[in-house]
């Protein structure tokens, strides 16, 4: 009975615990574990450990750490101003730490990694995007980057809300059109940056110069008061000698005077009175000589204290104007380097890409004349052909008509010698009166024999025409008169003249041995 009561406990114990190590649970920082089962509302543990009933509560794993979600347009998206572009921004999320928004989020991205989490929130995103991009215009979208990111997250955030996901923030990586409009404004900010940089190094010369003519002004007026001062002091030293110089002659008239008066009273006592006179008038002498000192002193001094304190003016204006103009050129030269080295660097990608586009023109030039080139070919092999098929044919079609025409004349020999001397006949006839035609003028006189002038003009050509007939006839034999009254009655009848052609194409004429004119 009492191993009974000990191995009782030991066996609850070792239940207990085991139970206890099977339902102990302890969620990280960047976890949310969501017991489920027994109640309503699951329980959540974020950070910190807790237990769950083994075999009637599970444990299922929401994750709470930032995620970066890629938004890209697919495809192009008209801006307000209706330029196609194609942006690339990137979104940093994360389930939103309250219970609310942690059951939110359970209900659809329980179990899930950071990926599938970032996948799920992609389209959402990107459709927030899209939608912003066409309220604003190029120009804004380039400008200030952070106001369109600000707008997608603010858009983002309402319909994030009822998933449980908060938006951190919102970059915007990267910004193209179909166009190259971009470019093209960098261009013109570049010119822009250019004309500030004039403007502002100009206004900074101007500055400098206003600068060192006010540092003069006030230098030349310091310099005009010390001379003045001086010239004043100047005047009061004359003005003062004039008046010891006058007090001096009084005396010196008074003691001549008194020395006359007591010369002519009393002789006796005139040496003791001359001395005295001369005693008084040498102390009176040296008093003026100490006074004349000490004014010319003080007038030299005044000089040197005005003329000193006129040059420490005017150099301590100088060394400000100096600063300023060594300080107003700095931060010009500053200026323009920070621009000149920004219009290297658009330049430099100006430059590429219009190299880009020389090189595809070239490609497809390369490419368009070597079809050219083969549609040439082909054409002019093609022409060669046809001018070959035609020579053929033309050669062919004369073979025939001569040969047609050598049938024509062996079948109808009488027939188309007729009509071949009726069609010589007139051509003979103009070749005759061909010289006619250059007479200008004819005067026509009586022949006499009783013949007029006019008959025997009419009768030129006949006449010439007859004699060229009896000519061939007598050198060749072949009398055309015959030949054309070959068919008459007379000619076959009473004369028996006939007009055949032999096989080689030659032209017989048969004449009546009995007739005289043979």
């Amino acid at each position: 009975m009492s191993l009974i009561a000990l191995v009782i406990p030991v066996i609850a114990a070792a239940l207990v615990i085991t139970l206890f190590l099977l339902g102990y649970v302890k969620a990280p920082p960047d976890r949310a574990f969501i017991i489920s089962g027994l109640g309503r509302n699951p329980r959540i543990l974020t950070g910190r450990a807790g237990l769950k009933m083994p075999f009637l509560e599970r444990k299922d794993v929401l994750y709470l750490g930032q995620m970066s979600v890629d938004i890209k347009t697919e495809q192009s998206v008209p801006t307000n101003d209706f330029i196609n572009v194609n942006v690339d921004a990137v979104a940093k999320v994360r389930i939103e730490p309250s219970d609310e928004g942690i059951r939110l989020a359970a209900k659809n991205f329980l179990n899930k990694t950071p990926a599938q989490i970032a996948g799920d929130l992609q389209d959402s995103l990107q459709g927030n995007m899209r939608e912003i991009i066409g309220t604003v215009k190029l120009k804004e979208l380039n400008t200030d980057r952070k106001k369109f990111g600000d707008e997608v997250q603010q858009k983002a955030q309402t319909d994030m809300n009822a998933l449980g996901v908060e938006i951190i923030s919102c970059n915007i990586q990267k910004i193209e059109d179909e166009k190259g409009l971009i470019v093209a404004l960098g261009q013109d900010n570049m010119s822009q940056i250019q004309k500030d940089a004039s403007i502002a190094k100009a206004q900074a010369e101007r500055d400098v110069a206003i600068a060192e003519a006010e540092a003069k002004r006030m230098a030349n007026e310091a310099q005009v008061a010390a001379q003045s001062e001086i010239a004043s002091r100047r005047n009061e030293l004359r003005i003062r000698e004039a008046e010891l110089k006058r007090e001096s002659d009084i005396k010196q008239a008074e003691a001549d005077a008194a020395y006359e008066i007591q010369q002519q009273e009393q002789r006796k006592t005139i040496e003791v009175t001359t001395a005295n006179a001369n005693i008084a008038r040498q102390e009176r002498e040296i008093e003026l000589k100490r006074k004349g000192v000490e004014v010319t002193e003080q007038t030299l001094e005044a000089e040197i204290k005005k003329k000193a304190e006129a040059e420490k003016f005017a150099r301590q204006q100088k060394a400000e104007a100096e600063l300023f103009e060594r300080q107003r050129k700095a931060e010009a030269e500053k200026f323009e380097r920070e621009k000149a080295a920004e219009v290297r660097r658009i330049q430099a990608e100006a430059e590429k890409f219009e190299r880009e586009k020389e090189a595809e023109a070239q490609r497809v030039q390369a490419e368009a004349a070597m079809y050219a080139k083969l549609q040439e070919a082909e054409g002019i092999k093609a022409v060669g052909e046809a001018e070959a098929a035609a020579i053929e044919a033309r050669g062919i079609a004369e073979a025939e008509a001569l040969e047609k025409k050598a049938e024509a004349m062996r079948k109808y020999g009488q027939a188309a010698m007729m009509e071949m001397i009726v069609k010589a006949l007139p051509e003979m006839a103009a070749s005759i009166a061909k010289p006619l035609e250059s007479i200008d003028k004819v005067t026509i006189i009586d022949g006499g024999h009783g013949a007029s002038g006019v008959d025997t003009m009419g009768g030129f050509v006949p006449s010439v025409l007859a004699r060229t007939i009896e000519t061939m006839k007598e050198v060749t034999g072949l009398d055309l008169v015959d030949i054309m009254k070959a068919e008459t009655y007379d000619a076959k009848v009473n004369r028996n003249v006939t007009v055949s052609g032999d096989p080689q194409g030659a032209v017989k004429t048969v004449l009546d041995p009995n007739d005289a004119t043979a």
